[in-house]
């Protein structure tokens, strides 16, 4: 999983931190699913209290390793998160953990692998397979029938998908990820102060749903990215963007476990084919790169 120039100690190191991250970003789905499925607390104030939080914890980090605040992130960027978060939680108000997962990562491939293309990236056949393979997963995953998972919460998730994997692309090649991720939490609170007034009258909060919310903004989101650009230097692209195909995985074994979700075959199967053709995207892509 890590770089073999990298020491043992080293290495032992990034897998649990490269672990730890991955189960945080996991966690998102789980928290969210969870709060607004047992408790009262409504979509936007979850996603009010998460960003909020979040950006706590990620303004602490920031002062802790470099003494400052640090003003960086962009509006753009703040936007795009801003989206993805709430997308992210009306989302989960009616789809399971893992079909949300699967659905958001899913979006987040196809933007970026999109993006890619559009911008002149050639495709072998492998990745052309790759590409087919995991969007007649999704396609699958979301026809009509007995298990399909609610139309409108698959569209909001994939809303935030996109909206995540636009995030990321702003994001590429940052300096310093930690800071800028900081700045645009910081920078998404004025969008949800907005969302939080358009949506007061439907409003409601608990204290379970809280707790809810702050640990997938303080734990999952804020110290969780922390974690993940600690671990992410000392990772080989491939090994970076294959890592991720764990998260829909541990999220719909969490839904299973601890919510007490069904495990259909039409989830299996779309899963296997969402992962495994992205899987075929990524291998065939750093292939071809040599890297």
């Amino acid at each position: 999983m890590t770089d073999d120039r990298n020491p043992p100690g080293l290495a032992s190191g990034t897998t649990l931190l490269t672990t730890l991250s991955m189960a945080a970003f996991a966690a998102n789905s789980l928290l969210c699913r969870l709060a607004l499925r047992e408790t009262h607390i409504d979509a936007a104030s979850f996603t009010t209290i998460r960003l909020a939080s979040g950006a706590l914890v990620l303004w602490i980090i920031v002062r802790l390793r470099h003494g400052a605040s640090g003003s960086r992130g962009s509006w753009p960027s703040a936007l795009a998160l801003f989206a993805y978060a709430a997308a992210f939680s009306f989302a989960y108000q009616s789809l399971p953990a893992g079909s949300g997962a699967l659905i958001l990562f899913g979006a987040v491939q196809a933007t970026m692998i999109g993006f890619g293309l559009w911008h002149g990236e050639r495709m072998g056949m492998m990745q052309s397979a790759g590409l087919l393979l995991a969007a007649s997963g999704l396609v699958g995953l979301m026809l009509p029938g007995l298990a399909a998972p609610p139309l409108s919460g698959a569209l909001l998730m994939t809303t935030a998908g996109i909206a995540w994997g636009i995030y990321s692309l702003r994001g590429r090649g940052s300096s310093d990820a930690t800071i800028n991720t900081a700045g645009n939490f910081m920078r998404s609170l004025p969008f949800c102060a907005a969302l939080t007034l358009a949506t007061l009258p439907a409003a409601e909060i608990d204290q379970p749903g809280t707790v809810y919310a702050i640990a997938s903004g303080a734990i999952a989101s804020g110290l969780g990215y922390a974690v993940w650009y600690t671990a992410l230097p000392r990772l080989r692209a491939t090994t970076a963007a294959t890592v991720q195909l764990s998260v829909p995985v541990i999220a719909a074994v969490g839904g299973i476990v601890l919510l007490s979700e069904p495990l259909t075959l039409r989830l299996v199967l779309a899963a296997a084919a969402v992962l495994g053709g992205i899987a075929m995207v990524i291998s065939g892509r750093h292939g071809r790169s040599g890297g």
